[in-house]
């Protein structure tokens, strides 16, 4: 059966090569990493292209309704999925996702804000960062990926676990961001992307990239999408040398070739 719809998606995608293809409905499921760059991205393909492109946004994983693999489990259909690369990978292993549809997008490191108007913490350096979150008085990072990786390994490796506990606080389904222009938390991480379009915060930079954790940001054409042809050619637009402009405008890095 899978080879059966890798052959009839290869097929498909042949024929939007040459050109065949008509204008289409088509849904896009992404999630926050990517969305900036996407919002502009997107229209401008539907513009060259005719096609008219539904937008749902949700998280990469997690156990909110509106994350993108617990819509798919439910049945809800889609044409493209955008999101962290390695959720992507495991929606296609659970066959959901054609596998030859994958493409890499972009990479996007985590950032640090602060209210605008407050004082910037120098984060210049693993020690200076280090003390910037020791002197805080609250720390916010996201319900995603890095997120994820703040909780469970950053605040470990700086060996500062004990001392944020009482207030580092994982915010959930909304943009750090969002809180820290309300005044808290002191302190937002979360990945550069999602900081840079929220109003009220002053950005202060990328953490120190030995403390790095590089999202990959990739997408796929679940199995049984209705307009696999015009979503390829949607997913080679937003890989193409012409969007790295926007992509990296957005606050992400392009994906070496």
């Amino acid at each position: 059966m899978k080879k059966l719809l890798n052959s009839l998606a290869a097929l498909t995608l042949g024929l939007a090569a040459a050109g065949l293809a008509q204008a289409q409905d088509l849904t896009v499921m992404t999630s926050g990493g990517f969305t900036a760059a996407y919002k502009i991205l997107g229209p401008q393909f539907a513009a060259a292209h005719g096609d008219q492109l539904n937008t749902v946004l949700g998280p990469s994983m997690g156990k909110a309704a509106e994350a993108i693999p617990n819509r798919l489990a439910r049945g809800e259909q889609a044409d493209v999925v955008i999101m962290v690369g390695y959720a992507l990978d495991d929606l296609i292993k659970q066959g959901k996702v054609l596998p030859a549809s994958r493409v890499e997008l972009a990479d996007s490191r985590i950032g640090l804000v602060v209210k605008a108007g407050e004082p910037k913490p120098d984060i210049s350096s693993v020690a200076a960062f280090k003390q910037a979150l020791l002197q805080a008085r609250s720390v916010g990072y996201s319900d995603s990926a890095s997120g994820v990786y703040v909780q469970d390994q950053l605040f470990k490796r700086l060996g500062i676990e004990a001392q944020l506990k009482p207030k580092a606080k994982m915010i959930e389904r909304i943009p750090v961001a969002g809180e820290v222009a309300k005044g808290e938390p002191q302190l937002g991480l979360q990945q550069v992307s999602e900081l840079l379009p929220i109003a009220g915060v002053t950005y202060v930079g990328k953490i120190p990239e030995p403390l790095q954790s590089v999202t990959r940001f990739a997408a796929g054409i679940p199995v049984g999408a209705a307009h696999p042809a015009e979503a390829k050619a949607l997913l080679d637009y937003m890989a193409s040398a012409q969007a790295q402009s926007v992509v990296t405008g957005t606050g992400l890095d392009s994906v070496p070739h």
